[in-house]
Parts: structure tokens; C-alpha cells; sequence
């Protein structure tokens, strides 16, 4: 069984919707959360980020990329 992926983004980053077309041509399903329209979950992110302000971040179980190619 596939592991479930959340990417985190904000309105308007360039290397969100980099990340999000890579992931959708790959056939990848994943849940988004943009920090913009919901800026509660910025808590909960720079606990993944171990305080950096960077987007996109992917979860997918227990790995989690930060920026993986930039942000």
C-alpha cells in the first residue's frame, strides 16, 4: 500500500506548483495544504522543518523533504 503524502505550499510559490505538477505527472496522490489559506497549520509546520520557513514540504510516513528542489 502506497504511503500517504501531504505537501505544504503557499499561494503563489513557483516551486509549489513545480512540486505539484512533478508529483501529479508521476501519478502520485496527495493531500495539499496551503499555509496561506491556513496559517493555523504554520505551527505544525516549522515543527517539520525544525523552524525553517520553507515550502514545498512533503510528507509522505516518516520522510519528510524540505524544499527538495528549492523553495
Amino acid at each position: 500500500m502506497a504511503e500517504h503524502v501531504t505537501m505544504y505550499v503557499k499561494t503563489g510559490c513557483p516551486y509549489c506548483a513545480a512540486m505539484r505538477r512533478k508529483l501529479t505527472d508521476k501519478g502520485v496522490a496527495f493531500a495539499e495544504v496551503n499555509v496561506s489559506e491556513r496559517p493555523e497549520v504554520i505551527p505544525e509546520l516549522l515543527k517539520l522543518t525544525k523552524g525553517k520557513r520553507l515550502v514545498p514540504v512533503i510528507v509522505e510516513g516518516a520522510r519528510i523533504s524540505v524544499a527538495p528542489e528549492g523553495g
